[in-house]
């Protein structure tokens, strides 16, 4: 069986489509301009993909840039923050009113959940909800 000894190169006729479509755009854009009342310029394609490679990096080297710095920002926040708070899992709240000589109590579920007994040592922070006015 002989068949065509050529054979078919794709890789060739794209670079060949490329260059093709390149100069058709440049005459265009020569055509145009002159339509237009513009001085002719030589179109390159080859530099405009260039431009263009050059932007794209320039923006994807930014967005990187601004991502990693919103990344860090997060980061110092949430450590700041487990700074600020610790042991915050083993935190608990809860209201409750002021007793006599200033007394306040943490209700039985609240001890149980948080392992507390009798004589351990609690940090209490004060967050005034509202006054209860004196009754006569």
């Amino acid at each position: 069986m002989n068949g065509n000894k050529t054979q078919y190169d794709p890789s060739q006729m794209f670079r060949e489509w490329i260059q093709k479509s390149g100069k058709a755009q440049a005459e265009f854009m020569r055509n145009f301009g002159a339509m237009m009342g513009q001085p002719t310029q030589s179109f390159d394609p080859l530099q405009t993909l260039k431009e263009i490679a050059e932007k794209t990096a320039e923006t994807q080297t930014n967005f990187m840039e601004n991502f990693s710095s919103m990344q860090t920002q997060g980061l110092n926040k949430m450590f700041n923050l487990s700074q600020m708070m610790p042991n915050f899992l083993q935190w608990g709240a809860y209201k409750t009113s002021v007793g006599t000589n200033g007394r306040i109590s943490i209700p039985e579920a609240e001890r149980a959940a948080l392992g507390l007994k009798e004589g351990d040592l609690v940090q209490v922070i004060v967050l005034p909800l509202e006054k209860k006015s004196k009754r006569r």
